[in-house]
């Protein structure tokens, strides 16, 4: 009777363990954002900071990827292959001024927040005193511009409307934020984990009335 048991309890434990593994892929997060890459010659590398303190040189090409991504290790880099001299070929050298090349990547539909339809990819060539930062160059060429409290940039041209850095599933619906209500109820996980809790105490009792009634 035991072994008859076990085989029927087998099936019920392992379809809750199922149901705890699928309910941890769909928790799987990435992010969605801008992220900032810098040009040496025709490699894109992720840059070492941020927009508001970065100070490129004349002649520097500088990109920019609205996308979703876990991290700077697969975050999507700015598409298109137009160098300095294209990009600011009709923006004269002046004195006291850099010229600075951007590559503004809006990234695609499925990387895009529910409602809104990322512009075309474009280049601009910002030309900008000498000591100005990159954030200062996207101002001269792609408002409106959006930061939150921290300043991180969320919004180049005014893509996307809303949002900033947010948490997504892997399927990419959004997560609420920390300051957001959530809905209330029980996880998958933990409906899971109490099948298998009454699996187990089931064959628990009954292996002690076996015991009693011997």
């Amino acid at each position: 009777m035991t072994r008859r048991l076990l085989a029927l309890c087998a099936p019920l434990l392992a379809a809750a363990l199922l149901l705890v593994a699928g309910a941890g892929q769909a928790q799987a997060i990435g992010y969605r954002y801008w992220s900032f890459w810098d040009r040496d010659g025709g490699k894109w590398t992720y840059a070492t900071e941020g927009p508001s303190t970065a100070r490129p040189s004349d002649g520097d090409v500088q990109g920019l990827r609205f996308a979703v991504s876990e991290d700077s290790q697969d975050a999507s880099k700015p598409r298109g292959t137009a160098d300095f001299a294209a990009i600011c070929a009709k923006t004269p050298a002046e004195k006291g001024s850099k010229r600075v090349a951007l590559v503004l990547d809006f990234g695609v539909q499925a990387d895009a927040p529910a409602g809104e339809t990322p512009p075309a990819p474009r280049t601009a060539c910002a030309r900008v005193p000498s000591d100005a930062t990159t954030a200062e160059a996207l101002a001269a060429v792609a408002k409106p511009l959006r930061y939150d409290a921290n300043a991180l940039l969320c919004a180049i041209s005014g893509y996307p409307r809303k949002g900033c850095g947010e948490q997504v599933t892997a399927g990419g619906s959004e997560q609420p934020a920390a300051d957001e209500p959530r809905e209330e109820g029980p996880s998958v996980g933990l409906l899971a984990g109490g099948a298998a809790v009454v699996v187990l105490g089931a064959a628990a009792v009954w292996q002690a009335r076996r015991r009693r009634d011997a």
